[in-house]
């Protein structure tokens, strides 16, 4: 199979200057390749069902610039490294093997300079926040701002007759952050949805640069509020990959754990805000008040409601105390009863059925087409789940059950989700009862410069990637996080076509996408 055979040379090459195993996740592996290797590699990983997890670029220690793109199929995790040098003023894009790879180009070419062949040459994160002229993660002095301008962005337009456009956005009533929506309509019935995002980027991943490699798990648990510990774990397991630290077994249980609290406290949330999309506010008012009991209890258990500083380098800050593990089992018991009824309801309720079913669907062709990914994928007959298909420890001893659904509509994302939540409360269970003996931290050593190491975890909403490479004396030359949410807001676009325009917040809660980890 050719997608095999990447994956062999990079193997081959292992311990050389064009490769070597990748730190962090199982069977990483890395290849350096040249300009005709690297669409000719994309190509044959789309053609072998290998799936694009990010594309990045990043400085050398020698001022170069090097592109990168990590795939993952069946066979492990890929990294392909591209060289450009300054005479190369165009490096191939890939977006023809991989749609979503556009807005990631786009988003190298605002932050580092290094364009795309892609013929969508439209500027994603900039907004007129800083001159044409700089960019972020290439130019060391930051110039002073210009004067404030209007983004003029060249939406694409549709003609016909009776149609007209509908701007939703940037700013957005209530606390959801900003991000502009053009509905293109007729009537009610959408004929296109294009988005705009970028409204808040941060200067995270230059933020990055200024920290040591001990620290910047942090910094990485603050990326996406609600994926503090998928995105704090990706950070750790490329750090201690990269140190070649060993990670007592209790630590990595514990890890589990939250990482399954957090998947339940998104599923409750979600579940309420659909049902309340759907004009059934009693849904919002139940599962608001278990979301609620779950904070409270792993605030008793590991001392946050939501855990943004447990994982660390070398393990979790805190351990479980007997009587932590009493209280969560204690809630997991009740909270699942109140699932199963509510479930029941969801499912009985015809008003609630009829806004859920047929609404937002993406077929499993389409899915696998613009690379849908994590719960939605897997609402669209995606069967990926990292947990289950490259499971990194504790989850080849934990074993979860893979939820999968082929519909692909809001009731096959409100399905899964209530699925989800029934398994991650059975994992939540079994870790606490097996939770292995045991120190729940150990020291971890900065790694040596010019070291890359990859995390890769399975969060609520889907596969969080941190690539991480190390600087001199202990600090990070580069840290590039990625969120899933980047695959999944182009297929949004498609979600939306031929239903009415006030179906539109409950289509975009089923999928429930990040803006900040999207736009960094």
């Amino acid at each position: 199979m050719v997608l095999q055979w990447w994956f062999d040379q990079a193997a081959r090459h292992a311990g050389t200057k064009d490769a070597g195993a990748i730190a962090g996740p199982p069977r990483a592996w890395g290849l350096t390749v040249t300009r005709e290797e690297w669409r000719q590699a994309a190509e044959n990983m789309a053609l072998g069902g290998g799936r694009l997890m990010s594309l990045w670029a990043s400085r050398t220690i020698d001022g170069g610039h090097i592109v990168r793109a990590a795939f993952v199929a069946d066979v492990g995790v890929l990294i392909l490294s591209l060289p450009v040098t300054a005479f190369d003023t165009y490096y191939p894009g890939i977006e023809q093997s991989f749609p979503s790879a556009s807005r990631m180009q786009r988003a190298i070419a605002d932050l580092c300079g290094l364009r795309s062949t892609d013929a969508d040459q439209r500027p994603w994160l900039r907004h007129a926040a800083w001159p044409a002229s700089f960019h972020p993660l290439r130019d060391q002095v930051i110039p002073p701002p210009d004067a404030p301008a209007i983004d003029d962005y060249a939406f694409v337009r549709v003609e016909g007759d009776g149609v007209h456009e509908i701007p939703v956005g940037p700013v957005h009533a209530g606390i959801i952050e900003p991000g502009h929506f053009r509905f293109s309509v007729v009537g009610e019935k959408v004929l296109r949805l294009e988005q705009h995002l970028g409204y808040v980027h941060k200067g995270i991943e230059r933020r990055f640069s200024e920290l040591s490699l001990l620290e910047g798990h942090r910094l990485a648990a603050r990326v996406s509020g609600d994926s503090a510990v998928a995105f704090s774990w990706a950070y750790c397991q490329a750090l201690e990959g990269m140190a070649a630290a060993r990670i007592p077994p209790r630590a990595t249980w514990l890890r589990a754990l939250a990482l399954e609290l957090e998947r339940l406290a998104n599923h409750l949330g979600d579940l309420g805000a659909l049902g309340n999309d759907a004009g059934f506010a009693f849904g919002l008012a139940q599962f608001s008040r278990l979301k609620e009991q779950l904070l409270r209890a792993t605030e008793f258990a590991l001392q946050q409601r939501y855990l943004l500083d447990l994982v660390v380098p070398g393990g979790t800050r805190v351990d479980l105390s007997s009587a932590g593990a009493a209280g969560l089992i204690d809630c997991i018991q009740s909270i699942a009863a109140e699932v199963a009824t509510l479930r029941t309801i969801y499912d009985e309720h015809s008003g609630v059925r009829d806004r859920f079913a047929n609404a937002g669907v993406v077929t499993p062709a389409l899915a696998a087409r613009l690379g849908l990914t994590g719960l939605a994928g897997r609402a669209s007959g995606q069967g990926f789940d990292l947990r289950c298909d490259l499971p990194w420890d504790p989850y080849g001893d934990l074993a979860p059950r893979k939820v999968v659904r082929a519909e692909g509509d809001v009731a096959a994302r409100v399905t899964v989700r209530f699925d989800e939540v029934a398994e991650s409360m059975r994992l939540v269970k079994q870790i606490v009862q097996q939770l292995p003996a045991g120190t729940h931290h150990v020291s971890v050593s900065a790694p040596e410069e010019g070291s890359l190491g990859i995390g890769l975890i399975e969060g609520w909403r889907g596969p969080v990637l941190l690539a991480l490479e190390a600087g001199a004396a202990g600090k990070i030359l580069r840290c590039h996080p990625h969120d899933p949410s980047w695959q999944n807001w182009p297929v949004l676009e498609h979600a939306i076509i031929d239903n009415i325009v006030p179906d539109f917040p409950l289509i975009n809660k089923s999928f429930n996408l990040s803006y900040s980890g999207h736009d960094l």
